[in-house]
């Protein structure tokens, strides 16, 4: 394995803590984009002797999308760390089969159906693929280090 690949296995974060990380943001967009969602139905009538339809119902959508949100990146960030321990490489392949069990149990469970299973799992996996085979990375390793302070001495005397 490449030293430079070894740096990034070698994060401060580990496998479960990123599995947690992506759980959390999975539940926070689904609750969001629950929110959205539900604002785009209609409000049913406010009735007799129920109280607060819209809230309940809006509340009822935001825990939907929210859980199902949080499932996906869990289990598409679970098997991707899986993989990638277990291969000790990090490529595309980690998350393409990352994206397919995703998609195929947590999508295809939701909608019941064995072609709706495989159909997601093909698209999150050929998403994930698309996504990685730019290899576009958020750290840039030019063998510099980075201090939030100068490490030079200063004379007293300025010129």
């Amino acid at each position: 394995m490449d030293p430079s690949e070894l740096r990034y296995l070698e994060d401060e974060d580990t496998s479960t803590m990123k599995v947690i990380k992506g759980t959390t943001m999975g539940l926070v967009v689904g609750t969001i984009w629950g929110t959205i969602v539900a604002s785009w139905h209609d409000v049913p009538r406010v009735e007799k002797h129920v109280a607060l339809p819209g809230l309940i119902r809006t509340l009822r959508m935001m825990g939907n999308y929210g859980v199902t949100f949080a499932a996906v990146g869990g289990v598409y960030i679970g098997v991707e760390q899986l993989l990638q321990n277990y291969r000790m490489k990090r490529d595309l392949f980690n998350g393409a089969v990352g994206g397919f069990v995703a998609g195929a149990t947590i999508l295809g469970y939701k909608g019941r159906s064995i072609n709706t299973a495989i159909k997601a799992g093909a698209t999150l996996a050929a998403t994930s693929a698309f996504i990685d085979s730019g290899k576009q990375t958020t750290r840039i390793d030019n063998g510099k280090e980075y201090f939030p302070y100068t490490t030079k001495k200063r004379s007293t005397i300025e010129s």
